[in-house]
């Protein structure tokens, strides 16, 4: 399903037309998108979480080159779903 899939069922469920239901939805991800950017965590009710992990530093290896980098401690986006949303997938 895609974005433009989202906005049509949305659009169609709630009689709203489809360009509010672009916009809310691009505000919706932007919201997302800025409080993982400040580290913040956003909690949905029923539907799940967006966290953001802490990846520690580590060591590689470059197999080619025969050479170890290191790669830095960074963040990284996730996400948890919550345990009726996860019950709803698994009885499909």
């Amino acid at each position: 399903m895609t974005k433009a899939d989202i906005v049509n069922e949305i659009a169609k469920n709630t009689g709203i037309d489809r360009a509010t239901v672009y916009k809310t939805l691009e505000a919706f991800m932007d919201s997302v998108v800025t409080s993982l950017a400040r580290e913040e965590n956003v909690y949905l009710r029923g539907f799940g979480s967006f966290i953001v992990k802490k990846r520690a530093q580590k060591i590689a290896r470059n197999i080619s080159k025969n050479t170890t980098i290191i790669i830095p401690e960074h963040n990284t986006p996730a996400f948890k779903p919550a345990k009726d949303f996860t019950d709803a997938v698994r009885k499909i």
